[in-house]
């Protein structure tokens, strides 16, 4: 079994920045009381120096309804080719300060918001993590498949994997 690293405070956020902007699309759950989830991809556009994770959203957008509506959201990001893995639970709020929209605003962004960063349909979503747990690799996805391999024929456990609860 790999090992265990639980992260607090500043280190957390760092892992945090590190694993959701290098994966960049995570699954945006909401309507967590619910069932099914609603859950849809959405694109990171920051992870601030304070750990708040920020997202671009339509104002008119059923998440944004049922944000208003529960504001519990849970992040789950996958970045495969290097076999890193992260949950975060939080809460979102809502966001319409025209001077953070055109901080956030990035030329792709222009795909949704056609008017661009003065787009009156642009809101932000501002999600504060409470909770987050991650899974993490030492190594690149070749050699964790090969450590797997080994494993299998040798019955030794070969993972050397990190993962660990995070704390902001």
């Amino acid at each position: 079994m790999g090992d265990t690293k639980n992260l607090i405070s500043l280190d957390a956020i760092e892992k945090i920045k590190d694993l959701a902007e290098s994966a960049d699309i995570c699954h945006f759950v909401t309507a967590i009381s619910k069932t099914p989830l609603s859950t849809r991809p959405m694109s990171t556009q920051k992870v601030d120096d304070d750990g708040f994770i920020w997202f671009m959203s339509d104002k008119s957008s059923i998440k944004n309804q049922e944000i208003n509506s529960d504001s519990r959201v849970q992040l789950f990001y996958s970045h495969q080719s290097s076999s890193e893995y992260l949950s975060i639970f939080g809460t979102a709020e809502i966001i319409f300060d025209r001077d953070k929209i055109e901080e956030m605003w990035t030329p792709i962004a222009k795909a949704w918001f056609t008017e661009g960063k003065d787009d009156p349909a642009i809101s932000l979503l501002k999600v504060t993590p409470q909770e987050g747990y991650y899974w993490d690799t030492k190594n690149n996805k070749m050699v964790a498949l090969v450590k797997i391999a080994t494993a299998i024929v040798t019955g030794k456990t070969m993972d050397d994997g990190i993962e660990g609860k995070l704390t902001v």
